[in-house]
């Protein structure tokens, strides 16, 4: 149950004549202690993230939490605190890439409506639900791909690195494949030579690619049971190739990922979309400011995604800076390459 008391304005903001929203303290009693301490995070580094994103004070006293700040703000703390508890009630675990979800979803929802203790649940933003663990949408752009995902047989996924564009596609297609909705995943990656020689590199062609499509196992391996993946890429269920090798197929009950799409020549993305057969699922994720093609290739996903915009059947959504979900750094980064006017981190009320 919270409780709220409001503090006057500071002697020095009076004698300014600034306005000075007051302060007002908040304090929440948890009942499941195992819960709360999942909530506070290793050394209150989930707390941490509350208090910088959000601009109040967190006090962790046991299950005892106090919130102080400006009322719009701890009403946002509170509600980001109890959607996490339900799901920390429920054995979910709280990195700190679901505090950043849980903050993003409250604030995308805003306070228009009451807080449903009930429906913390689970976020308000989509999810992908796998054996392993669910996985959830972080942000507002994200949860619009997971919602492309689910109801379009062909979905792009367009935006700068560390917005989950693999990561959700790999859940997706893995989702589907635990549901026995298809009969295998396929995933692929142009091996673009971005700077390097393909050839200097030791092995065969597999050995020789393998670097290339690395983050599409990494993904594998971390959203499904390593013992299901490794006999699932021996059978042949789970297929990761290079994209020269799917010329000449038609892939039928499959999920198709094509991953760095950007690096894809207009052939080679019409010659991917042509493969698409019954009872299939087709993602394309690519970064259109990553392009390492010769100079003067267009890219095969730039021309595919001013071709295809509006035709039935198949979505684009579009990821910006401010979906980057890897580290507050990297979304500074990525601002500051697209030439972005930076933002504070902390949110505004």
């Amino acid at each position: 149950m919270a409780k709220s008391a409001s503090d006057s304005p500071s002697l020095a903001a009076r004698k300014l004549d600034i306005p000075v929203q007051p302060e007002t303290q908040v304090v929440i009693d948890f009942d499941d202690n195992r819960a709360a301490s999942s909530l506070v995070g290793p050394y209150g580094q989930n707390l941490a993230i509350v208090e910088r994103r959000l601009n109040v004070v967190v006090d962790s006293r046991g299950n005892h939490i106090t919130l102080t700040g400006t009322r719009d703000a701890c009403d946002a703390a509170r509600r980001v605190l109890e959607t996490l508890y339900a799901q920390a009630v429920q054995g979910h675990d709280l990195a700190p890439g679901e505090v950043e979800g849980a903050i993003r979803a409250t604030l995308a929802q805003g306070s228009l409506f009451p807080f449903d203790a009930k429906a913390a649940k689970t976020s308000t933003f989509e999810a992908i639900n796998l054996r392993k663990r669910p996985v959830r949408a972080r942000t507002a752009a994200q949860d619009s791909y997971i919602q492309a995902l689910k109801s379009h047989e062909l979905v792009f996924g367009i935006g700068p690195a560390g917005t989950g564009k693999t990561w959700l596609a790999v859940a997706q297609a893995a989702a589907l494949f635990e549901r026995k909705e298809v009969d295998r995943i396929i995933l692929s990656r142009p091996a673009v030579e971005a700077g390097e020689r393909l050839g200097f590199l030791p092995g065969d062609m597999r050995e020789k690619v393998d670097p290339y499509l690395r983050p599409i196992y990494d993904a594998l391996y971390d959203l499904m049971d390593s013992r299901i993946v490794e006999r699932a890429l021996q059978t042949g269920e789970i297929e990761i190739a290079p994209l020269a090798f799917m010329r000449g197929r038609t892939l039928t009950n499959a999920a198709i990922i094509l991953d760095e799409a950007q690096n894809t020549t207009s052939m080679q993305m019409k010659m991917f979309l042509t493969r698409l057969g019954e009872n299939s699922r087709m993602i394309i994720t690519g970064d259109p400011s990553q392009v390492d093609l010769p100079p003067g290739q267009t890219s095969g996903l730039a021309e595919a995604a001013r071709l295809l915009d509006g035709v039935q059947g198949i979505a684009q959504v579009k990821f910006t800076a401010e979906d980057v979900i890897r580290h507050e750094l990297v979304a500074r980064i990525v601002a500051a390459y697209e030439g972005l006017p930076q933002k504070p981190v902390a949110a505004k009320f």
